[in-house]
């Protein structure tokens, strides 16, 4: 009879996870010069592809009906058709020259940037986005939208950093699915930390399941080769974000974790609490999955 022997634990191999493509939207001129910069350097850090995506578009109905019907609309509309086409093209130099270096790749879609990057997420496994601009900026991909519906992780990049360095790591934890959904998705930079502490942040009274299930999470992230630890703060009022940031500065770390939470209502994305928080001014790199 043939034996089967359990190999011990301290012989498991564990392979790292990787991004191996990376996607972010492009701007003319100077507008996206910051994030596609970032997001050329990770992907020679990741050694990933890096997709370069142009998308702009207009609503045409105003140029077709009303005041301009007959009097030159479809004019007009072939007039900035064309400066759209030329705005995609100069994205493109933009992007060329911030990502050199980087092995890239360009596309272009005439349409809404948010809607073009969930478009496109199928070819890449992160997309990198600013913080929230403007209400009504449609030049720009709003980060809310993208992380609602890509399926796929999104890299909110915080002004005057110039690089992710990832050794140190806070994940937020909440025990629910999009938080569950981020730890896998972010696996690729856990496993590339020095140091991974997983956060929970919670009432008094929860001090004791919130243990229990850090201490939980901090085991199967060993076993995925990542170096965790639990730690779990209380707080009687709502400034969740600004506890999960104040640790992330003591222990020095430049990336936090997070699920994001949210729904839709007449096309405007509601994310409550803490993900909407990262979205606006993040004090660091901010990594959501929902």
């Amino acid at each position: 009879m043939t034996k089967t022997m359990e190999r011990p634990a301290t012989q498991v191999v564990v392979r790292p996870d990787t991004y191996a493509t990376i996607l972010v939207h492009a701007e003319p001129g100077q507008a996206s010069s910051h994030r596609v910069e970032i997001a050329a350097r990770l992907s020679r850090d990741l050694e990933a592809r890096l997709i370069g995506l142009g998308a702009e578009t207009f609503d045409p109905a105003p140029y077709t009906s009303g005041a301009f019907m007959g009097v030159g609309g479809p004019e007009l509309v072939g007039l900035v058709q064309e400066q759209i086409g030329k705005n995609i093209a100069a994205a493109e130099t933009a992007f060329r020259r911030d990502a050199a270096g980087a092995d890239v790749e360009w596309r272009a879609i005439q349409d809404y940037p948010h809607r073009a990057l969930t478009r496109t997420a199928h070819a890449a496994d992160l997309i990198v986005v600013s913080p929230k601009g403007p209400r009504g900026d449609l030049i720009a991909a709003d980060p809310s939208d993208v992380v609602m519906a890509a399926g796929r992780p999104v890299l909110v990049v915080p002004e005057g950093r110039s690089h992710l360095v990832g050794m140190n790591v806070v994940v937020a934890w909440k025990n629910t699915r999009e938080c569950r959904r981020a730890l896998t998705d972010a696996l690729p930079f856990l496993q590339r930390a020095d140091e991974v502490v997983v956060l929970a942040v919670v009432k008094p009274g929860m001090v004791e399941t919130a243990t229990l299930e850090t201490n939980d999470v901090v085991a199967n992230l060993k076993r995925h080769g990542v170096e965790a630890r639990a730690l779990v703060t209380t707080l009687d009022n709502d400034a969740v974000e600004i506890e999960i940031e104040r640790i992330a500065a003591l222990n020095g770390a430049d990336l936090i974790v997070a699920g994001a939470y949210g729904h839709s209502r007449l096309r405007e994305w509601a994310l409550g609490g803490v993900s909407d928080s990262f979205l606006h001014q993040p004090s660091c790199f901010v990594l959501l999955s929902h």
